[in-house]
């Protein structure tokens, strides 16, 4: 690894470049909102020499800030890369959000990265450790992605790091407590006014090595007679869980058997353990003193990133190439070129920005490349060869030039208009495409609408191109209710979602409130007539006819039968009758939602010489249908929805509960492991329309859930009765 001086814009002006695969790691920090992931990230630029200084969110400073959107809500609201160098080798810290809303940005980090530290605040304890965290966790166990844990805010009162150990074993460990222990132990100062003794440095298990690190400096110091005494259970705990990894069968019957094992033997079984995902060490980190140059751990953190992650040839990913033959990707710079935009975003000087992450191959700034994805913006399913623009290295707001990306490096590329979130650039002659990462399904409905005709004339496009950047928003235009609904997981992707619409796209639009697609019918049997005859001033008009309904079962939709006899209704009007009768079932009959399943029997009618004619009979069937609603017992029916709910087993009888209250039934419960419960239940889509939202709140962020429409059906009379009065008021 190299660092080439630029005069381009950054900070130090110096861009880290990675001449092999072996020199990079990509490394993903998740964890609870609040838990320190940024400010870890701006302790770690520092301590690598990468930025001068700690920045902030809130003034715009932070290495990861790239959005104003983020300065405004003083939180991280999406993805961002921060390069940087340690040890000869180039390390790329992809920082995430923590908020839930924003679990779109976080499976993009984990697509992009080899390994993942996961960063908890020890003043929260158990809260963060559970629930999202854990599920995290177990999805990162099931591909087997190397993990690490790094334990924050160990200096506030109620912070406390053999609890928080120990939590960290029971939860994320599950039957492998033994693979998660700490590689060091906090050393605190002297008791402050308060009574609470800060932490001022820490000491290494395996080499008995104290650092203090009170002054933004790594100072090593002498083991006092205490702590070697305090080190000794830890340590012995640490070693056995090494040896237990190891590849090396005969070094347990050593161990027992009294033998000193080398510490180089440890050292290096360590850091196999945690590159394969079978052990994950526990570290801890603080912010460094105001103007110093090393927080708490940083040194430490850095060198398991560089000698125990993975590289990027460590992480194999497979392709579909022509004729949908798998492809294995090699991490060669000389093989062709398969590459993933992680996420896209727009800059309002340099254009739409792709982050893309290069699995194969040599990215150059100015090759043309296949763009190839199963996009949902404005491209749709695309194949594409384009140009590529600028190749560079994101670092906060800004873009340092780079020549190329190699294999397993991670950059920005301009100018791609075609290229969504999701997509393979490939080389143009050797076309591939990896298969897209799952991605949650947007649960919140937002119905909105253009605030003017000028935004108006912008919606379509501005909407397009915010699913084009955002994977995790779907675009829906409702035929039922004709409302243009945007799906997002959350009140705080809504408004993020809506922000960027009016400053990135300069589209303004209202909210308006979300209409459920309900519908009509028939529950007993009547009939109507239809007169439509005017004869006074003008070309007269003229059309009778006489109609039965019925009721027919769940999905007939509209049946229409012919009885007339005696040529009463003429031939050809028999048709007009018809569509009068559909027209006004779309319209509905109650409350203004769909007529359905009922069969319209036409049995009589009158007819004119002269003043009948097609729209007379649409009329004389329309009002025939109005007056048969009026004589019978109309059925408001309204979406049932499969829900299947996954909870943490503490918050089984809570979810429950509100289920129960939401006129759902339970139609079965089953374990899922690790601590988790299915519910499977039936709800009216009516009580759904905030659920993503309450029962996060309600399971503290433990629970998920899907839906899948399953049928309509009859809405209990009081509701029913209370819909239709509020579409008279409304009309």
């Amino acid at each position: 690894m190299v660092e080439r001086t630029t005069t381009s814009q950054g900070v130090n002006g110096r861009v880290v470049v990675a001449e092999r695969p072996a020199d990079i790691r990509n490394v993903v920090l998740v964890g609870h909102s609040g838990s320190g992931k940024t400010t870890l990230v701006e302790a770690l630029a520092v301590a690598a020499g990468a930025v001068p200084r700690a920045g902030r969110v809130e003034d715009g400073t932070s290495v990861s800030d790239y959005d104003d959107i983020e300065q405004r809500q003083h939180r991280s609201v999406q993805l961002s890369v921060v390069p940087m160098g340690w040890d000869h080798v180039k390390v790329n810290l992809l920082d995430t959000p923590g908020y839930a809303d924003f679990v779109g940005e976080l499976r993009a980090g984990l697509r992009a990265a080899d390994a993942a530290l996961f960063v908890l605040s020890a003043a929260v304890g158990v809260e963060g450790v559970s629930g999202a965290t854990l599920a995290l966790w177990e999805e990162c166990a099931r591909v087997g992605m190397p993990r690490a844990i790094v334990l924050t805010h160990l200096d506030t009162a109620r912070a406390d790091f053999e609890d928080m150990t120990e939590t960290c074993r029971e939860i994320l460990g599950g039957g492998r407590a033994e693979s998660i222990l700490p590689l060091h132990l906090p050393v605190y100062g002297p008791k402050g006014a308060d009574g609470h003794r800060p932490v001022t440095g820490l000491i290494e298990l395996l080499t008995q090595h104290v650092y203090d690190y009170a002054t933004g400096e790594r100072l090593e110091t002498p083991a006092s007679e205490e702590q070697r005494e305090q080190l000794e259970e830890a340590r012995n705990r640490l070693i056995e869980g090494i040896i237990a990894e190891s590849e090396d069968e005969t070094l347990m019957d050593r161990y027992i058997g009294g033998e000193e094992i080398d510490l180089a033997t440890l050292v290096a079984d360590l850091e196999k353990a945690v590159a394969r995902g079978s052990f994950h060490p526990v570290l801890i980190a603080a912010p460094p003193p105001e103007g110093a140059r090393q927080g708490l751990g940083t040194v430490e953190i850095l060198d398991l990133i560089t000698r125990g992650f993975p590289t990027p040839a460590e992480h194999p990913v497979s392709a579909t190439g022509s004729g949908g033959k798998a492809a294995a990707l090699a991490c060669d710079p000389a093989a062709p070129l398969a590459a993933e935009v992680i996420r896209t975003a727009s800059d309002p000087y340099v254009g739409r920005l792709s982050l893309v992450r290069v699995f194969s191959g040599t990215l150059h700034a100015d090759d043309t490349v296949h763009v190839c994805g199963h996009g949902q913006g404005d491209n749709g399913d695309h194949d594409a060869d384009e140009r590529v623009g600028g190749v560079s290295a994101p670092f906060g707001k800004q873009q340092r030039p780079l020549p190329q990306a190699i294999a397993g490096d991670i950059v920005c590329v301009s100018k791609l208009s075609h290229a969504e979130t999701g997509d393979t650039l490939s080389a143009k002659d050797y076309p591939l495409i990896i298969e897209p990462w799952s991605m949650p399904d947007p649960l919140l409905p937002v119905a909105v609408k253009a605030h003017s005709k000028a935004d108006e004339d912008k919606l379509s496009q501005g909407l397009s191109r915010l699913v084009a950047e955002d994977p995790t928003v779907r675009l829906e235009q409702n035929p039922d209710t004709h409302q243009l609904v945007l799906w997002v997981l959350g009140e705080a992707h809504r408004d993020v979602a809506l922000e960027r619409l009016r400053s990135r796209f300069g589209v303004h639009v209202d909210v308006i409130d979300h209409r459920v697609a309900l519908r009509e019918t028939f529950a007993t049997q009547a009939s109507g007539r239809g007169r439509h005859v005017k004869q006074s001033g003008g070309h007269g008009q003229y059309a009778i006819c006489e109609i039965e309904v019925a009721p027919l079962p769940e999905g007939s939709g509209i049946e229409f039968v012919d009885k007339v006899v005696g040529g009463v209704v003429p031939r050809q009007f028999i048709q007009s009758v018809e569509k009068g009768v559909r027209a006004q079932a779309a319209r509905g009959v109650a409350a203004g939602y769909p007529l359905v399943d009922v069969r319209v029997t036409l049995f009589d009618g009158k007819a004119h010489s002269v003043d009948s004619s097609d729209a007379a009979f649409q009329m004389a069937g329309a009002l025939a249908l109005r007056e048969a609603a009026g004589a019978a017992r109309i059925n408001l029916l309204e979406p049932i929805s499969e829900v299947h709910v996954v909870v943490s087993d503490d918050y089984v009888g809570p979810v429950l509960v509100d289920l129960s209250s939401r006129r759902g039934r339970v139609l079965g419960t089953e374990p899922v492991g690790l601590g988790r419960t299915a519910i499977r239940a039936e709800v009216p889509e009516l009580e759904l329309s905030r659920y993503a939202v309450d029962l996060r709140s309600l399971a503290h962020g433990g629970a998920t859930f899907t839906r899948a429409y399953a049928r309509h059906e009859a809405m209990p009379t009081q509701l029913a009765e209370s819909m239709r009065d509020k579409a008279g008021s409304n009309g």
